[in-house]
């Protein structure tokens, strides 16, 4: 099954900037050979269902192997069972929408 994921890594550290361990966790992510998008509080990520969940599941292993004593990870996960749907589709979908109206996307 096809997944869109949101993921929001909270990393605990103790220290008011997070850039770090962050940083450390989208370099994971990337290194996945998914599709990923940065965006302003978090992260989306498609593929398999699978392979979405074990990249979770590494992140949290890899952050506390790292030396972050606490994780936790906001996650929402779309599908769709009548096409195979990507991330860019919706972007162009919305984006469309927005030229046939005269706005500026």
């Amino acid at each position: 099954m096809h997944v869109i994921a949101d993921i929001c890594v909270i990393p605990t550290t103790g220290e008011l900037s997070l850039r770090e361990p962050i940083a450390r966790a989208h370099a994971i992510l990337r290194a996945s050979g998914l599709p990923v998008t940065l965006h302003a509080w978090g992260t989306n990520v498609e593929g398999p269902i699978e392979r979405v969940l074990a990249l979770i599941e590494a992140l949290h292993r890899e952050l506390h192997e790292s030396g972050v004593p606490r994780v936790s990870t906001m996650i929402k996960l779309g599908s769709r069972t009548d096409k195979t749907q990507h991330m860019q589709d919706k972007l162009d979908a919305v984006e469309s929408l927005l030229a046939s109206e005269g706005e500026t996307p």
